[in-house]
């Protein structure tokens, strides 16, 4: 039996470069992956992008009504021996559930890698999904960090350079001009965005 595994870390946590290696050490010896996103993950378009510039072609992008398992991607997944999945916190649920199946059915192993909490702490629902079904979970091991030095946990989200708890959910680097997101410790998060919430 094949295993849905779910890496996680905060943002700048190296999660693509993590998927990037894996990819090449599965082609490396011969075989074949199928990298999939989100089309919420306007980033890098039909590419997933790593911070330090790196990038590879996404074989599949979801829609959010889009299933895994679908007429369109089989031809995909045939013969292929892993699926690769970036930035996995803007799957639907359901899409996870087909993850989840594919790893039961078709004992092919699915790798995911993404945010377990958006900026307001809160789990994403995909992420949610993941750890809910996942077989394995692991915080990826190179670990970002907050501007104070310790290890970062949290997302906190700059508007116009102040940190703020409203919004929607996704709004992607790059795209929106004045929004950044930030990694956090669970101390800085508190100090600098959480206590808004309690006034």
């Amino acid at each position: 039996m094949e295993k849905l595994t779910f890496y996680y870390s905060a943002m700048k946590g190296g999660k693509t470069d993590a998927l990037l290696q894996v990819a090449y050490n599965y082609e490396q010896n011969g075989m074949k992956v199928v990298v999939l996103k989100s089309s919420i993950d306007t980033k890098g378009k039909d590419c997933i992008v790593s911070r330090n510039g790196s990038k590879r072609k996404v074989d599949i992008i979801l829609e959010p009504n889009e299933r895994v398992i679908s007429k369109k991607n089989s031809e995909l997944l045939k013969d292929c021996n892993c699926i690769l999945v970036d930035g996995a916190q803007f799957l639907t649920a359901r899409q996870v559930e087909d993850l989840f199946m594919i790893t039961k059915q078709i004992s092919l192993p699915v790798i995911c890698y993404g945010l377990k909490t958006n900026f307001k702490g809160e789990l994403f629902e995909g992420s949610k999904r993941l750890i809910e079904l996942a077989d394995n979970i692991d915080e990826l091991d190179m670990v970002p960090l907050c501007s104070c030095g310790q290890k970062a946990r949290f997302n906190g989200r700059k508007e116009n350079g102040v940190y703020t708890l409203s919004g929607d959910e996704v709004e992607i680097d790059g795209v929106y001009n004045n929004v950044e997101h930030v990694s956090l410790c669970s101390k800085c998060y508190y100090q600098k965005v959480f206590k808004k919430k309690l006034r």
